[in-house]
């Protein structure tokens, strides 16, 4: 068995610069082997800094090298999809950005795809294989907050930059496809199930066309996940999941830090005080490191990857829900 993947990197956007190929390339199981722009300069550029030993000038000479077993795709929403056909065509196996797709219909064209060429593909939604996270799933299988009735969340950030994809309506900008997915995706992961129904109201930039703030409630056979995400508020992350006996809270659920411990919160007593909340710390390590490896032992030992296409596509049907929901002013059910 082989021991390490070797990636090709599908353009030079700043999430894989800053955060997922440095921590690749710390991975057990992956390199870094190739990095493509259409501007050839970027791409050497990129290589360079990144000490990635090729470059290319185009996605498909990238595609075409013998020697790339997988492609991360962090391509532009819009290209998600067109580009990682193009990939698994290729016979590279394809680890693709959230929001995997644009719409439902499109992420599940993916799936003759994948039954034609036999590659894996996934959706990056890196939490996944994070320890905090897989001790969280522990906690509820375990019973520690009784029966899990509600999950809580909000996600923000502040940017007002025309220019900045994410506030490109033609991109799949906004704050519900950008992280509104990631507090849809952490509640249909706790709740083992998918909505049965959701409702939504979102508040548009009214220059960029973007949903600024969208709230909303994702009603389950178990219980309800209410959450707000907006791209024009402080800075801010936090999700709880509540049940009839306790409550576990994660401190910094998406964006978890490189470089130092993480912790979530377990009260088992309901104490409004916090006394006997116990506290659980994890080692510092890179989410991203850990996405990369997952994924590539996936491809190893043929299992699944973290997140498959079935679970992508279960994701898009709420987020396309919630924003059917915010146009009919009542409740919509998930279409997968």
């Amino acid at each position: 068995m082989p021991t390490k993947l070797r990636w090709g990197v599908l353009s030079t956007a700043n999430i894989g610069l800053k955060k997922v190929l440095p921590a690749m390339q710390l991975g057990k199981h992956t390199t870094v082997a190739a990095i493509a722009s259409r501007d050839l300069e970027k791409a050497r550029s990129a290589a360079t800094a990144l000490q990635i030993p090729k470059a290319y000038g185009s996605y498909e000479e990238l595609l075409a090298d013998p020697e790339i077993d997988a492609i991360y795709n962090p391509l532009p929403n819009q290209l998600h999809v067109p580009w990682t056909i193009k990939a698994a065509e290729a016979g590279k196996h394809v680890l693709c950005e959230k929001p995997l797709s644009m719409t439902v219909a499109e992420a599940k064209s993916l799936l003759e795809v994948r039954a034609r060429t036999g590659v894996k593909i996934g959706e990056a939604f890196m939490i996944r294989s994070y320890p905090q996270w897989l001790r969280v799933r522990e906690l509820l299988a375990e019973g520690r907050v009784g029966e899990l009735r509600a999950v809580t969340g909000v996600f923000s950030y502040y940017n007002v930059d025309p220019k900045n994809i994410r506030n490109k309506v033609e991109s799949g900008g906004g704050a519900l496809m950008d992280i509104g997915c990631y507090l849809i995706h952490a509640s249909r992961y706790a709740f083992r199930q998918e909505p049965s129904r959701v409702v939504g109201l979102i508040d548009h930039d009214p220059q960029m066309g973007t949903d600024r703030l969208t709230s909303a409630i994702l009603d389950f056979p178990g219980g309800q996940a209410i959450f707000t995400c907006s791209t024009q508020l402080i800075p801010y992350q936090r999700i709880q999941f509540l049940g009839t006996r306790g409550r576990i809270e994660i401190e910094i659920p998406f964006n978890a830090p490189p470089d130092r411990p993480t912790r979530i919160f377990v009260d088992a007593t309901g104490d409004l005080t916090g006394a006997d909340i116990s506290t659980e710390t994890f080692p510092v390590c890179d989410q991203y490191t850990l996405q990369g490896d997952a994924f590539a032992r996936a491809v190893f030992e043929n299992t699944e990857v973290p997140v498959p296409l079935e679970d992508a596509i279960g994701n898009m049907a709420a987020i396309e829900a919630v924003f059917r929901s915010a146009r009919s002013g009542g409740w919509e059910t998930p279409q997968r």
